[in-house]
Order: C-alpha cells, then sequence, then structure tokens
C-alpha cells in the first residue's frame, strides 16, 4: 500500500478580489488519511484531519482569507485575494500510524491586479503623406505586472526596429505599474491600403487580460475640381450668361436689316453714280 498525490492544481494567475480554487487529489490505496495541510510561503493556513471535531483548522495569515463554506478535503477556496496573495502553495498529505506516509507537491499563484482601462494611443495626426514619420505612444492603464504591449500596423506586427521601449513607471502605495512603448517609422505608400492607415495598440497579461484601441488616419487624398471645372464653363445659347456678357461687352451691336432691303439700297446708289 503506498499513498500518492495525483494531482495539484494551483492557478498560475488569479484576479484581485475574485476567488481562487487550490485543488490536492490524493489516493490514499488503503491507507488511512491522517490530515491534509496546507501551507503558504511555508506557513501553515488550513489544516483538514477528518477524525477531529470539526475536522477543519484555519490559521491566521496575511493575504489569505479562507472560504470555509467551499473548503474540503480535496480543495481550499481562497476568497476576495489580494495582491499579497501571491506566493507558493503546498499541499502535504498524511496517512495514519503506523506508516504515517506524507506527500507534498507545491505550486505558485499570482494576483493580478487588472487595469481599469484600456491602453491609449497618443501623439498621432489625423493625416499623413509618404515620407511622414509616425511618432505615437501606447500607454497601458495601471496594473501590477506591467501590462505586455504590442504594435500593429494594418493588422500587421510592427517591425521590431519600429518599436521605443518599453518603459514602465511604478506610482501608488499598491506599486502598481504603468507600460508606455513608442511607435516611430517613415510612412510608405504600402501603408496605405484603401487610402487609410490602421495603427493598433494591444494590452495583455498572461491568459487572462487581452484589450486594444485602434486608430485609423488618412493617407494623402486627389485634388478635387472646382464647381466650374465638374460643371463645365459654357453656357447654352440664348441664356442669361449671354445677355448678361453682351451687356457688358464693347462691342457695337448693329440692328438687324432685312436682306431685301439692304439689296435694294445697293442699286439706288449705283444708279446715281
Amino acid at each position: 500500500m503506498s499513498l500518492r498525490l495525483v494531482e495539484l492544481r494551483i492557478p498560475s494567475h488569479a484576479v484581485r478580489n475574485q476567488s481562487a480554487r487550490l485543488e490536492c487529489h490524493f489516493d490514499l490505496d488503503g491507507e488511512t488519511l491522517y490530515s491534509v495541510k496546507w501551507y503558504k510561503d511555508g506557513n501553515e493556513f488550513y489544516r483538514f484531519v477528518p477524525r477531529n471535531m470539526p475536522p477543519v483548522q484555519v490559521f491566521q495569515l496575511n493575504g489569505v482569507t479562507v472560504d470555509l463554506h467551499n473548503s474540503t478535503e480535496n480543495q481550499v477556496v481562497l476568497s476576495s485575494v489580494q495582491l499579497t496573495t501571491t506566493g507558493v502553495y503546498r499541499c502535504e498529505v498524511s496517512g495514519e500510524a503506523p506508516s504515517f506516509q506524507t506527500v507534498t507537491e507545491h505550486g505558485h499563484m499570482m494576483v493580478v491586479a487588472l487595469p481599469e482601462e484600456g491602453p491609449r494611443i497618443t501623439g498621432g495626426k489625423p493625416r499623413y503623406q509618404t515620407g511622414d514619420t509616425v511618432r505615437v505612444n501606447c500607454t497601458s492603464g495601471r496594473s501590477k505586472p506591467a501590462a505586455l504591449l504590442n504594435w500593429f500596423i494594418n493588422g500587421e506586427q510592427a517591425d521590431p526596429s519600429f518599436l521605443h521601449g518599453p518603459e514602465t513607471i511604478i506610482t501608488g502605495r499598491e506599486g502598481l505599474e504603468t507600460s508606455i512603448l513608442g511607435l516611430e517609422f517613415v510612412v510608405k505608400q504600402k501603408h496605405f491600403r484603401r487610402g487609410d492607415m490602421k495603427l493598433k495598440c494591444s494590452a495583455t497579461i498572461a491568459t487572462i487580460y487581452w484589450r486594444s484601441n485602434e486608430e485609423s488616419v488618412e493617407g494623402e487624398r486627389p485634388p478635387r475640381a472646382s464647381v466650374l471645372e465638374s460643371r463645365g464653363t459654357v453656357a447654352p445659347a440664348g441664356s442669361r450668361a449671354d445677355r448678361v456678357q453682351a451687356a457688358g461687352s464693347h462691342t457695337t451691336i448693329l440692328p438687324r436689316v432685312p436682306i431685301l432691303a439692304l439689296c435694294s439700297f445697293v442699286v439706288m446708289a449705283l444708279s446715281l453714280r
């Protein structure tokens, strides 16, 4: 007969102010269970002894609040975890006399303070032309640990040579961290798609947080035709424009004379000569 620890489940990351479940599954293989003990950073905070009444005993430890209602011999639920809850957790299972076999295993859990806001893009212009230089920054919200930032141009990850940073700023009593990642590159024609360029910044923390922000900027636009060019400059015959042009010119307009009368006048003039 051999007591063995089958599986230890400790989440690598937990979100601040939420609960965390630590599981310890074992096979007694004919042994009688004597105790299950849980430790954080070497300090015992939970003990389950089935022959005791009550079987559960909790020891005060900074950053650890046990949910007794949902904790058993196979699991411990920690309620409202805080940054101080981060640490190394160990499960220890012991069999009854006379062997008092003991098996133990440990794992690390980090409590994450998520940002209250997504990443912000600053420094951009509403329009760029080929040859211009883009200089923008992406700033994450305050968190712990700092968020990992990435830049994308038109959906494709930016060339590493375009990046500046990241820079991490620590503020506040809890030491929350802000990340800043710069993007700088010279605009080329290939950066425009259908006349626009999309710049996106994403912020991630492990596998529990992902947020992004995207801005769309315009490229060069062909000049628009003027109103006269688009409508044409020639007015139709007999229009008011003809009359206005005639009135404003210095050309003398002769009255219209019937052709027959004009011919008679010419014949009379010749006969008199």
